[in-house]
């Protein structure tokens, strides 16, 4: 049988695409490659951008500076002591970028001018720590990088 260059071309042609099919089937089938999206209502938190930007502004623009502090017994988020603990609200959002399943969120509920998240509660490695806060109608948001 005398294979030309058209069949030939068709033949590797096939080739590849299987060769592309088998390793998408293959990622898409092993659970080591998890496929989780970074947030989960990617849409509904797009148009929340513009009011998450001006709340960064408001807190780059603060005096007296909110401070994350990585310490034996857990990570210490002080708030600014020229505000009343008492009025500040908010969420801390944990955000741990190699699984999805590690990540929580803290309200904000203080009874001293500090935060403290026990390390006990914690996983070593990478957090990425969203601290969306408000206090008396002013939002802000500030957002750190914390390694255990």
């Amino acid at each position: 049988m005398k294979v030309n260059w058209g069949t030939g071309i068709v033949i590797s042609f096939v080739l590849f695409m299987s060769f592309i099919l088998y390793f998408v089937f293959k990622v898409q089938s092993n659970h080591k490659y998890d496929n989780e999206l970074v947030v989960e209502k990617y849409y509904q938190k797009e148009r929340t951008f513009e009011k998450d930007l001006e709340k960064e502004k408001n807190a780059q623009d603060l005096t007296d500076k909110l401070v994350v502090e990585n310490l034996p017994e857990g990570i210490k988020i002080t708030f600014p002591k020229s505000y009343d603990f008492k009025a500040i609200e908010g969420k801390v959002s944990l955000y741990r970028p190699s699984s999805q399943k590690l990540d929580f969120d803290v309200p904000i509920s203080l009874s001293s001018p500090y935060l403290l998240i026990p390390k006990s509660t914690l996983v070593g490695g990478r957090w990425d720590i969203i601290i969306d806060w408000s206090y008396q109608g002013v939002g802000y948001i500030n957002k750190e990088v914390v390694n255990i």
